[in-house]
C-alpha cells in the first residue's frame, strides 16, 4: 500500500500542473453546492443499484444516457451513481490515462492555434474521451476547441457533462477534515482545486485514505486547503496492482 500511496502522489504532483495551467486560463465562478445537497457516498448502495436491471440507475442506462448528445434529463443523483459507478467496471483504473492525452496538451498550450492544429486538438482529444471519459482535463481542451471552430452546440453539451460531473464531486462532501470530497482519481483533486480558483501548493497523504492539498491564498477566500477521500481508490489499486 505504501508504494501505491507514492505513485498517487507522484501522478498528483505531474497533473498539478496542468490544472495550474488551466486556472491562468480562466476561473470559472459556478458553485455547484449552491444547487445540490450534501450527501455522503455509499457505495455498497451504488453498487447495488448500479447492478440491478430493474433499477433507474442500472449503468448501462446511465452510460446510454451519458452518451446520447440529445440527453440532459440525469439527475444529479444519475450523475454520482455514474461517476461512482465506474469503480465497480472492470476497466476502471484509478491511474488510467489516454496515449492520445499527452499529443493534445503539447499543442493546446501552443497558443494561438491555426485550423489545422484546432482539427489536431480536437481529433486526439476526442479519441482520449473515447479512452478515459472522465478526463477533466480532456474535456475542457475539448471544449475549448469546439468554441474555437464555432461548433458551439456540441461544446454546450460537453460543457453541460463537465459541470454535472463536478456536481456529482463536490455533492458528495464540502472539502473539510468532516466531509472530504470523494473522487475516484487523483487528477479529479486538481480539478475541483482549479474549478474553486485556487492553486496548489502542497499535497499531504492522511490515515483512512485522506489527501489532504494546501492552496495559494486567494482575496476574499479564508480556504487554506482542501480535504479528498481517496479511500476507494486506493482499495481498488491494491486489488488490481497487488505486486505495486
Amino acid at each position: 500500500m505504501r508504494y501505491i500511496v507514492t505513485i498517487i502522489t507522484a501522478l498528483i504532483l505531474a497533473w498539478a500542473s496542468v490544472a495550474t495551467a488551466q486556472n491562468r486560463q480562466e476561473v470559472p465562478e459556478r458553485n455547484p453546492q449552491s444547487k445540490f445537497a450534501i450527501k455522503k457516498v455509499d457505495f455498497d448502495h451504488v453498487r447495488e443499484v448500479i447492478t440491478n436491471p430493474k433499477n433507474a440507475y442500472y449503468y448501462p442506462k446511465l452510460m446510454k444516457a451519458y452518451t446520447s448528445y440529445s440527453d440532459t434529463t440525469m439527475s444529479i443523483e444519475a450523475w454520482r451513481n455514474f461517476y461512482y459507478g465506474y469503480t465497480f467496471q472492470e476497466d476502471y483504473d484509478p491511474f488510467r490515462e489516454s496515449v492520445y492525452s499527452n499529443k493534445v496538451e503539447e499543442l493546446y498550450y501552443k497558443q494561438p492555434h491555426s485550423r489545422a492544429e484546432c482539427d489536431t486538438i480536437e481529433h486526439y482529444a476526442e479519441l482520449s474521451l473515447n479512452d478515459n471519459m472522465f478526463d477533466m482535463n480532456q474535456m475542457n481542451f475539448y471544449i475549448y476547441v469546439l468554441k474555437e471552430k464555432k461548433k458551439h452546440a456540441r461544446a454546450a453539451m460537453w460543457q453541460y457533462r463537465l459541470d454535472r460531473l463536478i456536481a456529482a464531486i463536490m455533492s458528495s462532501g464540502r472539502g473539510t477534515k468532516e466531509e472530504p470530497w470523494v473522487v475516484i482519481t487523483p487528477e479529479h483533486e486538481y480539478n475541483i482545486i482549479n474549478f474553486l480558483g485556487f492553486v496548489a501548493t502542497d499535497h499531504e497523504t492522511l490515515d483512512g485514505g485522506i489527501d489532504y492539498i494546501k492552496v495559494q491564498p486567494v482575496a476574499g477566500k479564508s480556504a487554506e486547503g482542501f480535504y479528498f477521500d481517496i479511500s476507494r481508490m486506493m482499495q481498488i489499486a491494491a486489488l488490481k496492482f497487488p505486486d505495486i
